[in-house]
């Protein structure tokens, strides 16, 4: 098969549930088929990964209480035998259990889910991670009294100008905006969008033209459509649209939300429910309809990842240990399973 590898897949996973850290495989061209190539074990429960631009460095958070990010170097795609080496001890990032990071402009951001903030780290010229320069403390708290008793940072991202930093909050129902300081590696706060109280924003994605994002909601499957003003650095809530049918009655918990490239669809994963929500947009961007869902191929798909060509949709599968592929038909957007890859507790599945 390797005459058709053409890629490379990193997936993240929880050791501290029978993961075996990062896993890293070749991607077969023809198929999106993933083969095993090595496992790097040297980072407690490395959740969520990035890579630098030109794919020669790894980033993994370490979703543990004390919280910590990680750098790898990445061998040469092909290298027999190569694997992630780990650059330097892991950083602490000043706060608990962070769930998703960022590489912007020299700088790794960790969402920190159990203490509600973001950190920024400086990266240095080797690419490995220099000590915390800044920690943004959310404040805020939701009407849920399980989830939601204070802040709950999940997700921060840039928009696609690199000029804002967007922040996803659980534990407050909110989104909130700030700007990166390059020059200390603070982030001064922008402004903060207010959603609908309960709801637990996860995770956000932004369409492709730029103008909207999508924040799917954990707390109550929906998508919170938002108009994006990257001038003024306003996001705008415009509605939600439910991820599952009425008809649903199984306890369900979104998880990761996707747009494909070419603006047609929307993709979300839902946990307990087990499937992937196909939906629809129509020509103003604004207006999700759900078409279907499809079962995820396995158990809690915790991550849903497109791979570069937007042909395929990638579930890691926690429960069930697993990465389930799916090709895209392009006509309806609606995923159909292709294979599959065992990954023990996997949390996340990156291309590079």
């Amino acid at each position: 098969m390797s005459g058709r590898d053409n890629g490379r897949a990193f997936i993240g996973s929880f050791t501290s549930a029978g993961g075996r850290g990062i896993i890293h495989a070749a991607v077969d061209a023809g198929t999106g088929a993933l083969t095993e190539r090595g496992v790097t074990d040297t980072v407690a429960d490395p959740s969520f990964l990035a890579l630098a631009p030109d794919g020669s460095v790894l980033y993994a958070v370490s979703e543990t209480d004390e919280g910590a990010a990680a750098a790898f170097s990445v061998p040469v795609a092909g290298t027999e035998g190569g694997r992630p080496r780990l650059i330097g001890d892991p950083v602490p990032v000043c706060g608990s259990s962070p769930t998703h990071l960022t590489l912007t402009r020299g700088h790794l951001l960790t969402a920190n889910y159990g203490s509600g903030s973001v950190t920024v780290l400086p990266v240095g010229a080797d690419g490995g991670l220099l000590a915390a320069a800044g920690v943004l403390q959310h404040q805020g708290a939701g009407p849920n009294p399980d989830r939601q008793r204070g802040p709950h940072a999940h997700q921060v991202v840039t928009d696609p100008t690199g000029r804002w930093v967007l922040a996803t909050d659980l534990g407050s129902d909110s989104v909130r905006i700030s700007a990166l300081d390059t020059a200390s590696g603070e982030l001064a706060p922008h402004g903060e969008t207010a959603l609908r109280p309960g709801s637990g924003p996860r995770h956000l994605a932004f369409h492709p033209a730029g103008g909207h994002a999508y924040v799917l909601n954990e707390l109550t499957p929906t998508l919170t459509v938002c108009r994006w003003d990257a001038e003024q650095g306003v996001l705008e809530p415009l509605g939600e649209t439910p991820v599952l049918p009425d008809s649903v009655d199984t306890e369900s918990y979104a998880s990761e939300v996707v747009v494909s490239l070419d603006g047609r669809f929307v993709w979300a994963a839902n946990r307990g429910h087990d499937s992937i929500a196909v939906l629809a947009l129509d020509e103003t961007y604004e207006k999700p309809e759900l078409v279907t869902t499809v079962p995820c191929g396995g158990r809690w798909p915790r991550d849903l990842t497109l791979d570069p060509a937007g042909r395929r949709l990638y579930a890691a599968n926690e429960h069930s240990g697993d990465v389930t592929w799916f090709d895209i038909d392009p006509e309806t957007g609606i995923p159909v399973r292709a294979g599959s890859l065992q990954a023990p507790a996997a949390s996340c599945v990156i291309f590079g």
